[in-house]
């Protein structure tokens, strides 16, 4: 272990590279617990599992003449950063190649150690930014002793003192403990414009469908070109290949924070997280989310089944520059946090071991490809059907090995023309809780809608097969009504009104999302009986006073039916006011009688539905207000 007088930097599990002895030994990796402090980096057995740890190996610091990343081709392995000490001369230094499990780690490790080395008197002016491999460099082709090929991009603090304490900033916003003099790099600039390069990197892998969009592999680096559009942006990969990539599948480096981490699942609410460790059943599978109730603080929830199967949630404490669920153990990044707890419960219900297999899932794309939304029905294998509705029957399909929804629409149900012209626009709207649009298939009738596939159907139906397991589960209705509320508050931003939101237009995916379907379709409806209010095929049980009397549609008389939508849900499936006819609802409504308070419904979510009820309708709620109040009686 570290000497007890030796102050510990940073501590984190890398994978190190053997440091063969024979030109012919073959290339391994072992897991390493690294150590730095002041003036060693240090090394331990162990694995992920037993976290046993007895020395391996450590390096002076005061003997490293260059810390630099490596290229990837080296090792084809992503994060891998070289320390090279001892002397100067290539054949006698050594070099030990440190591959980090993640974008931070890469980075954080080689500042702090840089700044530990920044006054050493050996600092080297060049070094090889490719591995020495079969005795020879990957990055020159240079045999053992060539001289290095690539400028160090750093240089030494002539004034500094290692260990002096210095008035800059990290890039966290906290100040550095040591000091060099590496300037804080400006931006590298993009030769088209003499801008910035904007570099993100992939959270998420995407297979593109159509040439000229750029594949993304999770955890690499892109430069992106264009950005002018909100859903599409040009990117340019490593090896000097372009193309359109999806928008949300990227994250700025300089901000990337938690979001490259598996166990990361963001906005996730109590119910979700709780849903998602559930099906997982594993002891110790866990979950990081951005609290609800304190921006810029954390959430842990973490599955135990002792004593009983649960699922327990920790607020992540901060104290000045440390993070910590217990006081025990302090760390300064919650990644740092999270790998302690791994091995050491310290005082949870359980010791940390796995995100869930299949927790974060990458989101929809806005179309199937940058500025494509016609789709050939030639690239559309249709599978089983699905169900029927008023524009005709929705069937199961594959475009290009994607699962889809298709609506076949029946001809002379709506306005064909206007709906297409709209359609390009609707690709765009793009949220957690909308089911996406794809595309249509218009040059041929009947036309056909591509949507995204959501594997459960309709909330409706599943409401009424769920009834005996779902119907006292206030807390998970209540986040099936947020998730609507969620999508519906995305629209009513986008000044985009639904016009026919019930639980039969709403879907289930797996891991319990619920989504928003067939939002706007309501326009281009030419049928008579659902033209008007008084059509038999108009949904009056979902209709607010306005527009029963008036035709009045706006997210006003959306909000109402959401309150509808909200009581179908906690009856698990009811049809509203029972058995009466659209004439006797059409009386109720307008003489200010409402739906009764469902038997298992609390008091304080029925208000919330009242509240949608009301017939001034510039008192009546906006989503973005009925989504705090919803969050707030979660919280409570």
């Amino acid at each position: 272990m570290a000497s007890r007088n030796e102050e510990v930097l940073r501590e984190a599990f890398m994978t190190k590279r053997s440091q063969n002895k024979s030109p012919f030994t073959p290339t391994n990796w072992k897991d390493r617990w690294f150590v730095l402090t002041p003036h060693n980096l240090i090394y331990y057995d162990g694995d992920r599992n037993s976290g046993r740890k007895r020395e391996k190996g450590r390096v002076d610091l005061s003997k490293v003449w260059a810390v630099e990343s490596v290229e990837y081709s080296a090792f084809q392995k992503d994060l891998v950063f070289q320390l090279v000490y001892g002397s100067t001369a290539d054949t006698e230094s050594v070099t030990l190649y440190i591959a980090a499990s993640s974008a931070h780690d890469h980075d954080d490790w080689l500042e702090h150690i840089r700044s530990l080395v920044g006054n050493n008197t050996n600092l080297a002016e060049v070094f090889h930014k490719g591995a020495l491999l079969r005795n020879q460099w990957s990055c020159c082709r240079g045999p053992k002793d060539a001289v290095a090929c690539t400028p160090v991009t750093w240089t030494r603090n002539n004034n500094a003192t290692p260990g002096m304490l210095c008035p800059e900033v990290d890039r966290s916003g906290r100040p550095r403990r040591y000091c060099y003099d590496q300037p804080s790099p400006s931006p590298p600039l993009n030769q088209d414009n003499m801008l910035p390069k904007k570099i993100v990197v992939a959270i998420y892998d995407y297979n593109p469908t159509e040439i000229g969009d750029l594949p993304l592999r999770k955890n690499e680096e892109y430069e992106v070109l264009q950005d002018a559009e909100e859903n599409w942006w040009r990117m340019r990969n490593r090896n000097g290949e372009e193309g359109y990539a999806p928008s949300n599948y990227v994250k700025e480096k300089a901000s990337l924070g938690l979001q490259q981490y598996d166990w990361y699942l963001g906005d996730a609410t109590r119910q979700r997280a709780e849903f998602i460790l559930k099906r997982e059943e594993k002891e110790g599978c866990f979950v990081v989310r951005n609290s609800t109730t304190t921006t810029g603080m954390y959430t842990l929830s973490v599955y135990s089944k002792q004593p009983t199967p649960q699922v327990k949630h920790y607020h992540i404490k901060r104290e000045g520059d440390l993070y910590y669920l217990s006081q025990s153990i302090k760390c300064r990044t919650i990644p740092d946090l999270i790998f302690k707890h791994k091995y050491n419960p310290g005082g949870l219900c359980t010791r940390l071991r796995s995100p869930p297999t299949h927790g974060r899932q990458p989101p929809t794309t806005a179309g199937i490809s940058h500025d494509k939304w016609e789709i050939d029905p030639n690239e559309l294998n249709l599978l089983e059907e699905l169900g029927s509705g008023q524009f005709g029957v929705v069937r199961h399909g594959k475009l290009k090995c994607m699962d889809v929804a298709v609506k076949m629409m029946k001809e002379g149900t709506m306005s064909e023309e206007a709906f297409i012209e709209e359609a390009k626009v609707m690709t765009q709207l793009q949220h957690t809780n909308l089911v996406q649009l794809y595309g249509v298939c218009s040059r041929h009738r009947p036309i056909y809608i591509v949507t995204e596939y959501l594997r459960y159907g309709s909330l409706l139906l599943y409401l009424r097969q769920k009834e005996k397991h779902l119907i006292t589960c206030s807390e998970q209705l209540l986040d099936m009504c947020l998730q609507v509320c969620e999508g519906m508050a995305y629209l009513e931003k986008q000044r985009f009104i639904h016009r026919d939101l019930a639980a039969r237009n709403c879907l289930v995916g797996s891991q319990g999302v619920i989504k928003v379907g067939d939002f706007g379709l309501a326009r281009y409806v030419v049928d008579d009986e659902y033209a008007g209010s008084g059509g038999a095929k108009f949904p009056i049980k979902w209709a607010a006073p306005e527009v029963l009397n008036y035709m009045r549609f706006s997210s006003k008389s959306d909000v109402w039916a959401f309150g509808v939508l909200m009581w179908e849900v906690f009856t698990c499936g009811r049809m509203p006011y029972g058995k009466l006819r659209n004439a006797e609802v059409v009386d109720r409504v307008q003489s200010g009688q409402v739906l009764e308070r469902p038997t298992y419904c609390p008091e304080t979510v029925y208000e919330l539905m009242k509240l949608c009820w009301t017939h001034d309708v510039d008192r009546r709620p906006s989503f973005a207000d009925m989504r705090c109040q919803i969050v707030e009686i979660q919280e409570a």
